[in-house]
């Protein structure tokens, strides 16, 4: 293997990691948490806004200080970050540990993508970035696959669960260190400056990414106590859904391929559409298991794919900033996840949780009709 595809593995890894088991993992087990730590839905609904508020900070962070701290240091940070919140997590014995070491969890997706970016927009010419990109973001989905399989095989183990993830993310850092290129340093990026945000076509591409942000808050954050509580689904349903949604996310390996064929406003319209109508398609579980398998595995793979278009399109309209391209609309995604979590836990303790769930989907909705011109 060589260099360029040893460090896309281990980036591939590394958002696994991040994004798979350190952020998204917290839905799936949070029936088990909440019953551990008597948590309410409310409560519950603030912590997961903890993650996306806090991976807001690392990916300004990360943007803000791009130029001046080497990309490398900021990617191994990302790693001890996660390895550091999932253990904190683990052994969380009450409400303010536990999201403490969702805060951390949360700190190393926004530390993630900005470094990893940067390094393909050095090691891969424009033709191949977009192949590099989208199966680096595909991560996300294999850490899925594997926290629903560790949920599958330790049903009601979650603390066990998030400490052997830990252990996974210091072999994860260790790798990076090996592999992420070392000559990629501070200088050969430029200044974060805010005349970036004026390029035509960024503003509306945010707040596509705003509105999606916030609808998919609903799935990744309570899917399982919605397939728990209203459709009957056991833990041990719960985490083979979670690894449905997972292996349908690997989809999003194919984005790139996707958007070179089609061009990426049709494919952000059918993959935002597909996840509204995942996000509504959720009420079908209380009829049948099959639907809510079906829901969310088109869930998985549309908001993968969703994301993958984001990043493109956002490298697109800043070429020459690839850091700044992806982590700009990431952060308008993780501010709408925060803005989206206490909403829906809100909304599911007050109106319910199918009227919260069709109200999510139109949000979807609307985003998928918000996209900068192509040029």
């Amino acid at each position: 293997m060589n260099s360029r595809n040893s460090f896309v593995a281990a980036a591939f890894s590394l958002t696994a990691l991040s994004y798979g088991l350190a952020r998204f993992a917290y839905g799936l087990l949070l029936p088990q948490i909440r019953e551990d730590l008597s948590i309410t839905l409310t409560v519950a609904g603030f912590i997961g806004g903890s993650a996306f508020a806090a991976y807001c900070c690392g990916i300004s962070f990360a943007l803000l200080t791009s130029g001046k701290i080497n990309p490398r240091l900021i990617a191994l940070l990302a790693g001890f970050s996660a390895t550091l919140g999932m253990l904190l997590i683990g052994l969380s014995a009450s409400a303010w540990v536990l999201g403490a070491g969702i805060v951390l969890a949360g700190l190393s997706t926004g530390l993630t993508s900005p470094p990893l970016a940067f390094a393909v927009s050095r090691q891969f010419d424009h033709q191949n970035q977009p192949k590099a990109n989208g199966t680096i973001n595909a991560g996300t989905a294999a850490g899925i696959v594997l926290s629903g399989i560790a949920a599958w095989l330790a049903v009601g183990s979650w603390r066990e669960i998030y400490l052997v993830f830990a252990l996974l993310g210091a072999a994860v850092t260790l790798w990076l260190w090996f592999t992420f290129p070392r000559h990629l340093n501070a200088a050969a990026g430029s200044h974060f400056s805010l005349s970036l945000l004026k390029r035509p076509g960024l503003v509306t591409l945010c707040l596509s990414a705003f509105l999606m942000g916030i609808s998919s808050a609903a799935i990744w954050t309570f899917s399982a106590d919605i397939l728990r509580d209203n459709a009957g689904f056991t833990d041990t349903s719960v985490a083979l859904v979670w690894v449905a949604l997972g292996f349908a996310g690997l989809a999003g390996a194919l984005t790139g391929m996707l958007t070179n064929r089609f061009g990426p406003r049709p494919v952000h319209l059918f993959s935002l559409l597909a996840m509204a109508a995942a996000t509504a398609g959720l009420v079908m579980a209380s009829f049948s298991a099959l639907y809510g398998f079906l829901a969310v595995s088109l869930f998985g793979a549309a908001y993968i794919v969703s994301t993958g278009v984001y990043l493109i399109q956002g490298t697109g309209l800043l070429s020459d900033r690839a850091d700044l391209g992806l982590g700009i609309p990431f952060l308008a995604v993780a501010i709408g996840q925060a803005v989206g979590n206490p909403l829906f836990g809100a909304l599911l303790a007050s109106i319910g949780w199918m009227t919260a769930l069709f109200i999510f989907a139109f949000v979807a909705c609307v985003a998928a009709f918000i996209a900068p011109r192509q040029r």
